[in-house]
């Protein structure tokens, strides 16, 4: 339960701004949410070693979430499907805490060997993480992005194959930009 409540809590903040009482019971509401909750049940249900309600809620999931999450993925606290539509998430990941994805998101395999997410993550919209691969804490993985190598933490990644655009401490080290003059420039020659 208490994983259920920090995932609600997450998506309630990253969606309204918010955690209050009316903001949580909207969320609740939203797409994706029950897809979270039946995730968190599927891992209750295989850590109590009950695989008949496992495998009953895993498939549920992709009833009522129109996702497949594998039935042992582990995500920490603050796991949210901002959209549940289309993710598809091996079974053998590991992610840490507050990972938000977005629809149409894959996680998966390639020659048995699944990726590594770290917390504080955004996987945007149509993203592909593939393989052994380790995304590092407080990174952002842009719409459509193809993920084969290695992420740094703080960083942010697009295209295909995906390749880091910024990191966030370089963005706070670069110089400010000149204030703005009434001079205007000679006219080149």
């Amino acid at each position: 339960m208490q994983l259920i409540a920090a995932d609600v809590r997450q998506k309630a903040t990253w969606c309204y701004g918010n955690a209050q009482p009316p903001t949580i019971l909207k969320t609740l509401a939203t797409d994706g949410t029950a897809a979270m909750i039946l995730y968190r049940c599927t891992q209750a249900a295989r850590v109590h070693r009950m695989p008949v309600v496992e495998m009953l809620l895993n498939k549920a999931t992709n009833l009522v979430g129109g996702c497949v999450i594998g039935r042992g993925a582990d995500f920490g606290p603050g796991f949210v499907l901002i959209h549940s539509d289309g993710v598809v998430i091996n079974g053998n990941v590991r992610g840490g805490s507050n990972v938000l994805i977005e629809h149409q998101v894959t996680i998966g395999a390639d020659r048995r060997q699944t990726p590594v997410l770290g917390s504080d993550l955004f996987i945007g919209a149509g993203a592909k993480i593939i393989g052994a691969v380790t995304v590092g804490d407080g990174s952002r993985v842009g719409a459509n992005a193809v993920v084969v190598h290695d992420v740094a933490p703080n960083t942010t990644v697009v295209g295909i194959p995906a390749r880091p655009v910024q990191r966030r401490e370089d963005r706070a080290a670069q110089p400010a930009a000149r204030p703005a003059t009434d001079e205007t420039p000679p006219p080149r020659s």
